[in-house]
């Protein structure tokens, strides 16, 4: 069996740290540094060869900054002459570009997935992708996991049977049904309309909401607005109060006040695929580890198992 070696970008070394603790092996030094062009360079400060390496890199802010260090993270595994590279992407940003929705635009979400593979990924393992058309763009093989069960394992520790969840929008319909599913509840959804100045409206929800206790779930969330509008349709239909959860937790531009500042949030919940700032947190927001589920799927690729187990819906 070849040795593991794990390397982690400077996106989020907290959560590859915590990767390879569930592993029980050593997060592995990567020297990085940047020219007085602005030009940077990425040396794997660990051997390389034969290796099975596992590069751990979400893009997220700065995106661009932390894409180009994950090619050049690549390109030095390549030359390094390493068995095997696995990009664990927590986070997949450019996941959002993902349809020709208007003339002359660009597909980021393909363009950036063969950028990853010219740049010399074998393997891609991923996070609650935003649509699962993306999954295709990789011409590599991808594991795709969620983060559904531990959402809903966290959710069961309180008394659900008032509760509905709702999707904010008939797109996110299916893994909110899915979850739904996991807890043993009615799901409803969110009738979204979204504008060419990026303005949401949702008009109605559709689904039985009245005086019951609500969780709204959804992939990330990123400036809050469509959140903010769900629970002013949710508000008019008298929910009794609402939970907020998703997987990657952006909450750009003082999205998590806004959220915390509606009177029927009772609590915020997302995962640690995306970095926060302690000061951005807000008393409500509770953050999930997805350590371990990252570090299982790691293991099984590792070892030539069955991952499949880890991204079953139910």
């Amino acid at each position: 069996m070849r040795e593991i070696a794990v390397f982690s970008g400077s996106a989020h070394p907290d959560l590859a740290a915590e990767i390879c603790a569930h592993l029980g092996v050593a997060l592995q030094p990567v020297r990085l540094q940047r020219f007085a062009n602005d030009c940077l360079e990425v040396q794997l400060a660990a051997n390389c060869r034969e290796r099975d390496v596992f590069l751990i890199q979400p893009l997220v802010r700065p995106v661009q900054e932390h894409l180009v260090e994950l090619l050049l993270m690549l390109d030095a595994a390549r030359g390094a002459s390493a068995a095997r590279t696995t990009v664990v992407m927590p986070h997949y940003a450019y996941a959002r570009s993902d349809k020709k929705d208007a003339p002359r635009i660009s597909i980021g979400g393909r363009l950036v997935a063969d950028l990853l593979v010219t740049a010399g990924a074998s393997r891609v393992l991923a996070m609650t992708l935003h649509s699962p058309q993306v999954h295709g763009f990789f011409s590599v093989p991808v594991d795709h996991l969620h983060a559904l069960r531990e959402l809903a394992g966290h959710f069961r520790q309180y008394d659900l049977s008032n509760t509905t969840v709702v999707a904010p929008d008939l797109g996110y319909a299916k893994p909110a049904a899915a979850f739904a599913r996991l807890l043993g509840v009615p799901v409803a959804a969110g009738a979204k309309q979204r504008f060419p100045d990026d303005r949401v409206e949702i008009s109605s929800v559709i689904g039985d909401v009245a005086d019951r206790d609500v969780i709204i779930i959804d992939d990330e969330i990123a400036r809050g607005s469509t959140v903010i509008e769900l629970l002013a349709r949710l508000r008019e239909s008298g929910v009794r109060s609402a939970r907020v959860a998703c997987t990657h937790g952006l909450f750009a531009g003082g999205a998590l006040r806004r959220i915390s500042d509606q009177p029927e949030v009772l609590e915020i919940v997302c995962t640690n695929t995306v970095p926060i700032p302690p000061e951005e947190r807000v008393p409500e927001l509770h953050v999930l580890s997805i350590a371990p589920a990252l570090a299982e799927a790691v293991r099984r690729i590792h070892y030539g198992e069955s991952v499949s187990a880890l991204f079953d819906t139910v």
